[in-house]
């Protein structure tokens, strides 16, 4: 299991941990101490990065999560993070 960690500006820890086979994510798990709402929203964050290639860039894992978010739309509230902020601690797992 890989695990990568980014602190936000704000101070929340956002914690990503993955496997990587095939070159593939699998596996993914979001935790860290912010806040979302709904909470299913987070199931949804860790499915848009399941089978991501391992050569995809902090901006298009950002963007695989931000589309797996749009479903859920003016009920979307991220406290303390983004989908940047889970891109980059994905990146930091994988790197």
């Amino acid at each position: 299991m890989r695990h990568g960690e980014y602190k936000t500006p704000g101070g929340k820890l956002v914690q990503v941990d993955c496997e990587v086979i095939g070159g593939r994510l699998h596996h993914v798990q979001v935790t860290g101490d912010f806040f979302l709402e709904p909470p299913e929203a987070l199931d949804a964050i860790a499915q848009a990065l399941e089978d991501a290639p391992v050569d995809a860039s902090e901006e298009e894992l950002a963007q695989r999560i931000q589309r797996a978010l749009e479903r859920f739309g003016d009920g979307l509230e991220l406290l303390g993070f983004s989908p940047e902020a889970v891109a980059r601690a994905t990146r930091r797992a994988i790197e």
